[in-house]
């Protein structure tokens, strides 16, 4: 019960002045000068001011509030080494246990670091969690805060915290843990493809050591190198970036005896490949009306270095013109397609013939160029079929389909083959997806036989079109009309032929994106995204091997035709092998080397100031000797505001004086009969005295 005084005048204070300041000037003069009966006039307006003051006698009926404690439990990735998990259970099971015996306290229990997002797995971040917790809790009712943790807590800030209650830290592991670890020190994002790039990473110890160890290198899963460096010293690495796009630079160390956890014995750098420009060597034979369709293309991709020779008058036609006259620059066949053919990634011949301005001997130079590697396209039109054909050359050997010397003069639409529909270069083309197809037709087919590789196109009379093939090393297409540039021209609306010629190129050139078996994996978040390209109608499950060594297996759900995908959602941070028949492939889920692993030896040093500076303290968990239990707990005392918080074997927590309000009984002073009897007496009295 409280007990209070409160006035409620019965009339506003300006109108209360004006009537009792006259009369209490009138009494004070009276008392002043000792004029009879002035005592009994100054009770009387006394008694008067009391009325209308109405003095009432208030009780407050009240429900004392609770002080809100915090437990802020580490769930990140860090606790599930050793018996670390098992030490915060049973802390846990304690805390509230005795917590539960203070009425006083509402407990509030969160867990940090245990959420499915990147960004809250990668650190512990228990100040965040330590902030949402007290979010809806005013100042004066906070009581404090218990940490249960491993001490590696990212968010904790270098001195005193913003927290205005005690704050205690209760740390789990060993006190004596020792660990290795390796971490890039210096790790360009780009490189270029087949040219060395140069790193730094650093081999660290928590007992200070030096001397020997082994570093494994590998890229893209594959072991490349073993590295000798020094422990504690940044050492330098060069490696080759083998393709273009992503890829996965790891270097690993073996595991102590004694050492905490070998989570952090591995370092992933992701290096994006650049090719340099390619180069083209483009030579273009029979003049005609699309023959700057190919250069144009080649000539507007900033990626390619592009080489044009076209030949506009053959040996033959000799008329004594000199033939500095006939050229700028001499065509130079030695050069080219013996000295330099290495250099190029790709030659195409636009409606070229032989007639003896290449030696008959370069054609082997250029089918050996294809077997090693390289990539040859054919342009074919009318001269394809004729007696000069190149396919009457030595460069057969390299070509995947022979003319059988038939030139089709019919109107067609280009259209997909089955294959065509799930091939990278044609699938999804614009304009394919309806029948006919929405681009303009073509009226030139060339005849072959026998075709090779995979037919991906048709022209008229669902005759080859266009052909791709492998031959050993490298790549051979095959283009069977020389009317692309009616596309290119706007004829009927047009066509897609910037999307086909270029797919076309950069498929010879070998761009990873248009193999058409290919396994891809990239994490996005905590979720493993796979995509597999396949030629096959079904290419089965695939098997997955996360970082700690658990095995998967995803369905693969077809997306469109030659494409599959699939995805896991995962807790685990690190390094994801995947396979799907032959073909494997690595993806990193989560931040690169994540602050979680970074460091995982237990310390009391982070969490040390900002709980001093709040009179908490930190403390090893450490066994109980007495229960057998795997933690000994500190008592728990509840405190004063000003008082200590913390002592050897103690801990403490505020109190607040804070309360809800339930009832309010009122007892008027001077209302009713007994107000209404006084101020009679009072004025009676007076009034009574005058009257003498």
């Amino acid at each position: 019960m409280n007990w209070s005084i409160s006035f409620e005048p019965l009339i506003s204070w300006p109108l209360w002045a004006l009537v009792l300041v006259p009369l209490a000037l009138l009494a004070l003069v009276g008392l002043w000068f000792r004029q009879r009966g002035a005592v009994l006039r100054f009770v009387a307006l006394l008694a008067l001011a009391a009325a209308l003051f109405n003095p009432v006698f208030l009780n407050e009926e009240r429900d004392p509030l609770k002080s809100v404690v915090a437990l802020i439990v580490d769930r990140s990735q860090s606790q599930d080494i050793g018996d670390r998990t098992k030490q915060t259970d049973e802390a846990l099971a304690g805390l509230q246990q005795r917590l539960g015996r203070f009425k006083q306290f509402d407990v509030r229990v969160v867990e940090a670091g245990k959420s499915d997002a990147a960004e809250e797995r990668t650190e512990t971040r228990l100040f965040s969690a330590l902030e949402g917790a007290f979010r809806d809790v005013p100042p004066s009712r906070v009581g404090g805060a218990i940490m249960i943790t491993d001490g590696e807590v990212h968010d904790a800030p270098p001195g005193a915290a913003d927290f205005n209650a005690p704050l205690h830290a209760l740390i789990t592991g060993n006190e004596h843990e020792k660990d290795r670890r390796i971490r890039f020190e210096n790790a360009p994002r780009f490189g270029l493809v087949g040219k060395p790039l140069d790193m730094t990473y650093r081999v660290i110890s928590t007992e200070n050591e030096s001397g020997p160890v082994d570093v494994h290198v590998s890229v893209n899963g594959e072991q490349v190198a073993v590295e000798h460096a020094t422990v504690g010293q940044a050492m330098p690495l060069q490696v080759t970036i083998p393709g273009a796009g992503r890829n996965i630079i790891e270097l690993a160390i073996d595991r102590e005896p004694g050492e905490l956890t070998d989570t952090n014995n591995r370092a992933i750098a992701l290096v994006d490949g650049i090719r340099e420009n390619l180069r083209v060597l483009l030579v273009s034979g029979e003049p005609h009306a699309g023959e700057r369709t190919w250069r144009n293309l080649l000539k507007s991709d900033a990626s390619v270095d592009l080489v044009h020779f076209t030949i506009l008058r053959p040996p033959e036609k000799q008329d004594g013109t000199p033939i500095n006259e006939l050229s700028l620059i001499a065509f130079p066949t030695r050069e080219l397609f013996v000295e330099k053919i290495k250099d190029f990634d790709l030659i195409i011949f636009d409606r070229y013939q032989h007639r003896d301005v290449l030696p008959i001997l370069y054609y082997d130079y250029i089918s050996e160029y294809v077997e090693k590697g390289g990539a040859l396209l054919i342009a074919a039109g009318p001269e394809y079929a004729g007696e000069s054909s190149i396919a009457r050359t030595p460069l057969m050997s390299a070509l995947p389909a022979m003319p059988t010397g038939e030139v089709v003069e019919k109107a067609f639409y280009p259209r997909l083959t089955d294959l065509g529909q799930r091939h990278p270069v044609t699938r999804g083309l614009d304009g394919s997806a309806t029948e006919p197809p929405h681009w303009s037709r073509w009226f030139r087919t060339i005849g072959v036989q026998n075709p090779q590789g995979e037919v991906v196109m048709k022209g008229a009379d669902n005759r080859p079109l266009l052909l791709l093939d492998r031959k050993g090393e490298g790549r051979v297409g095959m283009l069977l009309s020389d009317q692309g540039w009616l596309w290119a021209r706007g004829f009927e609306g047009g066509g897609p032929h910037v999307q086909l010629y270029r797919r076309i190129a950069h498929w010879l050139m070998k761009e990873p994106e248009l193999e058409e078996e290919r396994l891809t994996a990239e994490g996005r978040g905590m979720v493993l995204e796979i995509r597999r390209q396949t030629m096959a109608d079904q290419p089965g499950p695939a098997q997955i091997i996360t970082p700690s060594g658990k095995t998967l297996t995803v369905k693969l759900d077809k997306s469109e035709p030659g494409v599959f995908l699939g995805s896991v959602q995962t807790s685990e941070i690190g390094l994801f092998q995947v396979a799907n028949g032959d073909l494997t492939a690595l993806a990193h889920v989560g931040p690169v080397n994540a602050p979680e692993f970074a460091d995982v030896v237990s310390t009391e040093d982070r969490l040390k100031a900002p709980a001093e500076a709040t009179g908490g303290s930190v403390r090893r968990l450490t066994p109980s000797a007495a229960t057998g239990s795997e933690v000994s707990l500190p008592s728990i005392v509840p405190v004063r505001s000003a008082g200590a918080a913390s002592g050897n074997d103690w801990i403490g927590l505020r109190t607040t004086d804070d309360s809800v309000l339930k009832a309010v009984s009122r007892v008027p002073l001077f209302g009713g009969f007994l107000g209404l009897g006084l101020l009679l007496l009072a004025m009676g009295s007076m009034w009574y005295r005058e009257g003498k």
